[in-house]
């Protein structure tokens, strides 16, 4: 069965910079550019071009030596703003210029002090003008996660006829939930003429922990581009993560809904950021933590052990993680110190292993965890040592 596609829209080098202390140069953001394109991205969000020089040098560049991505650079419904991002993606195979407006009644009052019909003016300028120098226009409704439905619906639908290609939704402030965000995409598909001459795209933020559960919540409802960042980076709480909802459309075939990344990569994508924007990746991070894939607890490990499917739903070799993790600690029962003792040199017998395990507890009691060179000494204090040797 031929799986309907989800375009993969990745912010790292926009959004994800923007968290404070994240700042890159051009020419680390060359690399990671480079990176995005080999991991099979759809878009690169290079940057915000008229924000300074050195963004406007930065989107030119990364314009140049990205072979297969679209490359996108953010503007606001502004015309300088445009004409210079128009600028900056001269040298893009595939240019995009991502422009738009708040659309909730909190933007419209109190950012822009407006109308609504001056809001829908502003943007139809925007898309018009965009689209005069590229084809392909994304439109974004900022705050539209608060924006009420059948205004949104009319956005849209006048930016279509503009000229928009994309409709970006995004929840700016990370407020709705997962089944609010999925209903307002239905609306959107249902209730917007025009509508199937535009993808319509999610750009959730984490605030409450819900950015990929938004969504997935999206593209299940009709949504076709997700905008995403690895290792979830973001201003405050942070974005959608890229590797998160490209492993949640793998492991649910059901959803008939993929994407082109090749995950093998992920791994080491995720480590590549983190060392370059100084940003560590939390321990308990999915698919891409220390402890993603690690098992410390006695029965989990003689599971895994025995078979890896028993508590691990992903191979880890499927995104670039050479294989699971067994940590022994004060928790670990005797089927994981058998393993790890056997993977330096000891074939231990049960008796053997009943021996050497009490040592081990003695041992792990003292400490957070027992590596390799902690088991050799182990083995050297039980009374069985001379016989394991032997």
């Amino acid at each position: 069965m031929n799986k309907d596609k989800v375009y993969i829209f990745d912010t790292t080098l926009r959004d994800g910079e923007q968290v404070p202390g994240c700042k890159l140069n051009t020419e680390q953001k060359l690399v990671i550019a480079s990176r995005l394109d080999e991991l099979g991205v759809d878009v690169i969000e290079a940057g915000f071009p008229i924000s300074s020089p050195g963004d406007f040098k930065s989107v030119e560049e990364i314009s140049k030596v990205v072979k297969n991505a679209t490359v996108c650079g953010l503007t606001r419904s502004v015309k300088k703003d445009i004409e210079v991002a128009a600028e900056a993606l001269k040298y893009a195979k595939r240019p995009r210029i991502h422009t738009g407006i708040g659309t909730s009644d909190s933007h419209i009052t109190h950012k822009f002090r407006a109308t609504r019909e001056e809001i829908i003016e502003r943007a139809i300028a925007a898309v018009k003008l965009a689209r005069s120098f590229v084809e392909d226009v994304e439109f974004y409704a900022e705050d539209a996660g608060r924006t009420d439905n059948e205004f949104l619906a009319k956005v849209c639908e006048e930016v279509i006829k503009a000229g928009a290609t994309v409709l970006n939704i995004p929840d700016t402030t990370g407020y709705c939930l997962p089944e609010e965000y999925g209903a307002k995409m239905k609306y959107l598909r249902e209730n917007v003429t025009g509508i199937d001459k535009a993808i319509l795209s999610c750009h959730c933020h984490n605030d409450l922990g819900l950015a990929t559960a938004n969504s997935i919540s999206g593209v299940i409802n009709g949504a076709r581009q997700i905008e995403c960042t690895i290792n979830g980076i973001g201003e405050r709480a942070g974005n959608t993560s890229l590797e998160e909802v490209v492993m949640i459309l793998r492991q649910h075939p059901y959803l008939n809904l993929d994407t082109s990344i090749n995950a093998k990569l992920l791994y080491d994508t995720s480590r590549m950021v983190s060392e370059s924007m100084g940003m560590p990746v939390q321990p308990n991070k999915a698919i891409v933590g220390s402890n993603a894939f690690a098992h410390s607890s006695g029965i989990h490990q003689d599971g895994v052990i025995k078979n890896r499917e028993t508590y691990e739903i992903i191979d880890p070799k499927d995104v670039g993680v050479s294989e699971s993790a067994i940590v022994l600690t004060a928790r670990s029962g005797r089927a994981a110190l058998a393993y790890r003792a056997k993977n330096v040199g000891y074939e231990l017998t049960k008796l053997q292993l009943d021996e050497v395990y009490q040592e081990f507890l003695k041992f792990a009691d003292r400490k957070k965890e027992v590596v390799d060179a902690d088991i050799h000494q182990i083995v050297k204090n039980t009374k069985v040592y001379k016989e394991i040797i032997a």
